[in-house]
């Protein structure tokens, strides 16, 4: 595990407040910074639409969301990574605004045709959970595309999900099977956003409603009709070859799996470095926003 100095820049510090605005400390003082407005847009990939949106200058730096959420999941990031970099973020197909699956698709290869269609040839690509391995299988199947690999609380195509998750799973599906929207989004929220260890009342009530609400919306939207292609062998078997400046990121109060992948990926990936956030569950990057995004930006520039 490395630990990234703590370098000090407004940017790394800059929050949202309830009316937009982002807060920034700077030598001590509170300053406003209006918001980027991003372009957003609709990309036609594979016979799918994916929304996304695109804003700043620079190297392009690539967000993907997990699966119990949205492109919003980046909305404590994506202003300020985009103040240093052509930040771009999507709703992967199937969730959000992006289409229904209707046919067979990869992942993978849809991130490659959106950025072919964004005229972006190489990029940072940075994951969480689903989107974290989506990220590894896009690096895995396009190295050249990828500058530098960053999996956050990631899955791992491949990955033998514990009797646990399996079970929590199940109840998940029976409590959807029977209507109980309410009652399955809660069960998701619990499991992952507050983890194992803590209690609903120990987690931020902005940052489980905004999960709720995105996690609810999935659930709402119509059922896919095809599933996603991994790539054949799982990358799980394939990490060794992965050459890439790489960063985990990880929260201490994650699932057990998903802090057991966190390890696979920094022993299996030659030079990879791990941070851990302490007391931070599944969507960390929600809970401590301005301590995720300066690891992130520590890390992107010593590239």
């Amino acid at each position: 595990m490395i630990t990234f100095g703590r370098k000090v820049c407004i940017e790394c510090r800059m929050v949202r407040d309830k009316q937009g605005w982002l807060r920034g400390i700077e030598n001590g003082r509170v300053r406003m910074i209006m918001p980027i407005s991003p372009d957003t847009g609709v990309a036609d990939v594979n016979g799918a639409e994916l929304i996304y949106d695109v804003a700043g200058h620079g190297h392009p730096l690539v967000l993907i969301h997990g699966g119990l959420v949205d492109r919003h999941l980046w909305d404590d990031q994506f202003d300020v990574f985009a103040r240093q970099y052509r930040a771009i973020r999507y709703d992967v197909r199937g969730y959000g605004e992006s289409s229904t699956p209707t046919e067979p698709y990869a992942h993978h290869e849809d991130l490659r045709r959106l950025l072919t269609f964004l005229g972006v040839e190489s990029a940072y690509v940075l994951g969480l959970s689903m989107g974290g391995g989506i990220a590894i299988d896009f690096t895995l199947a396009y190295p050249a595309m990828v500058d530098a690999l960053i999996p956050v609380a990631s899955g791992l195509p491949g990955y033998a999900w514990s009797e646990s998750l399996d079970e929590q799973g199940a109840a998940i599906q029976d409590a959807f099977s029977h209507g109980d929207v309410t009652h399955a989004v809660e069960i998701m929220t619990r499991m992952w956003t507050d983890g194992p260890q803590r209690t609903s009342a120990q987690v931020d009530p902005v940052v489980r409603e905004r999960v709720r609400r995105m996690t609810t919306a999935m659930l709402a939207r119509p059922k896919d009709e095809a599933e996603p292609r991994p790539l054949d062998p799982a990358a799980i078997a394939r990490l060794a070859d992965i050459h890439t400046p790489t960063l985990v990121v990880v929260g201490d109060q994650d699932v057990p799996d998903i802090l057991a992948i966190a390890t696979l990926l920094e022993t299996n990936i030659a030079g990879a470095r791990k941070a851990v956030i302490p007391e931070t569950a599944h969507h960390l990057n929600m809970e401590r926003p301005e301590e995720f995004n300066r690891i992130v930006l520590d890390f992107l520039s010593t590239l």
